[in-house]
């Protein structure tokens, strides 16, 4: 899988960029601010449909467009599977003018031409993103590893993409019932209906987590391993806000599991307890307004030799086990798409010492596109320099420095 073609209007500090991939390792080179982490930032979008930066599809707009007639942004890519298939994926975010003279935002998705949802995009462009900001993962709060999850696993899986939509609109809706039950102005007797909504979605949801973070964990161990000198060990703990059991019973759950993913509880099982739990939790809910249990409060949690590494852990171990963690998911994704995901690196060498500068090097040798940013040069291996492509970013403009391997 790689991009062949990728389009920009107004996106960032880009106001018009029509810019040609190549296959292999591109290296983005700049002063700050000058576009390199908006380009990877563009891509991400396409394939997730969320940046990684804001919530707010607005701060994506250029600025500058206010004074076009139809204000817009576009992001497009024309795509390459390893089948030699190609798709045009495109998203376009329109700024009107509301009658009272207010503005609206409203976001189209195209595919191949075809008008589509926001969804339907998961899955045609998968990529693996490594931040600095990645740190927050472990020390940051857990709707972050949450939404880490999520983002994975909705580009691999269309049955748990869709769970996860439906989950979040049946919560919202669910929430407001329990508040107007707690006014006196709704019946309790109501939920059932929402019960059965958000059981369903929350049972794909537990599965796919609790399947995620355990094949997961077995990749990322091997990495950190190798990392650590074979001093450490990584374990990645789900810690599910409703915990369901293999037998049903309450004596055997996730926690006895380990790596036995034979033992892997299906969404079938899970959806009755679920739906138990919300009847035995119903009182509390309605006194509070809320869903006390659910997927919208699970955690996972890093541990190292069995500490928390986010309470526990040194910077430098922080930094070594999301290098795990990202190469992990790298091959991951691999083996479940049989597809190279594009792989994006903003600024990472510069948080990394030489060996695990090398070490990363040789792991992604195989990608069949990975776009880095640095303002440094010199943090990059002359001989995987004279392998990549070398491009310079200033002012939303792009300068092919040097092709490959030239």
């Amino acid at each position: 899988m790689h991009i062949e073609h990728l389009s920009l209007k107004n996106f960032r500090n880009y106001i018009r960029l029509e810019l040609s991939l190549t296959q292999g390792a591109v290296v983005i080179h700049g002063a700050n601010a000058q576009g390199k982490t908006s380009l990877l930032e563009a891509i991400y979008y396409l394939a997730t449909s969320s940046s990684p930066y804001t919530n707010s599809d607005r701060q994506l707009m250029n600025w500058n467009m206010d004074g076009e007639f139809m204000p817009f942004t576009q992001v497009s890519a024309d795509i390459i599977l390893s089948s030699h298939v190609m798709n045009h994926a495109e998203i376009i975010l329109f700024k009107d003018q509301t009658p009272d003279g207010g503005e609206r935002f409203r976001k189209e998705v195209k595919i191949n031409g075809v008008s589509r949802r926001g969804s339907d995009l998961l899955g045609l462009l998968a990529v693996v993103m490594f931040l600095p900001q990645d740190m927050s993962l472990v020390e940051g709060p857990p709707a972050g590893r949450r939404r880490y999850l999520d983002i994975a696993l909705c580009q691999t899986d269309n049955a748990y993409a869709q769970a996860l939509s439906t989950f979040e609109k049946a919560l919202t809706q669910r929430n407001a019932l329990l508040r107007r039950i707690g006014d006196g102005f709704a019946s309790p007797a109501e939920l059932e209906y929402w019960d059965v909504q958000i059981a369903e979605a929350a049972g794909i949801l537990i599965a796919g987590r609790q399947r995620f973070i355990r094949e997961l964990e077995r990749l990322a161990q091997r990495v950190h391993r190798d990392l650590s000198g074979r001093l450490e060990d990584l374990e990645l703990v789900y810690q599910p806000s409703f915990e369901p059991t293999f037998e049903g019973d309450g004596q055997r759950s996730f926690n006895a599991l380990g790596l036995d993913l034979h033992r892997q509880l299906p969404p079938e099982d899970i959806v009755p307890q679920y739906r138990e739990a919300l009847m035995a939790s119903r009182s509390d809910e309605i006194a509070r307004g809320m869903t006390l249990i659910g997927p919208q409060r699970d955690e996972m949690r890093f541990l190292v030799n069995g500490r928390d590494l986010g309470t526990y852990g040194s910077r430098g171990q922080t930094r070594t086990g999301i290098l795990a963690l990202k190469l992990a998911e790298l091959e991951w994704m691999h083996r479940t798409l049989n597809e190279w995901p594009v792989l994006l690196l903003d600024e990472v060498f510069a948080e990394l010492d030489a060996d695990r500068r090398s070490y990363l090097i040789d792991r992604i040798k195989d990608v069949n596109q990975v776009l880095l940013t640095t303002t440094e040069i010199s943090t990059l291996a002359p001989e995987f320099l004279h392998k990549a492509a070398l491009w310079q970013v200033r002012d939303g403009q792009i300068t092919i420095v040097e092709a490959r391997g030239a």
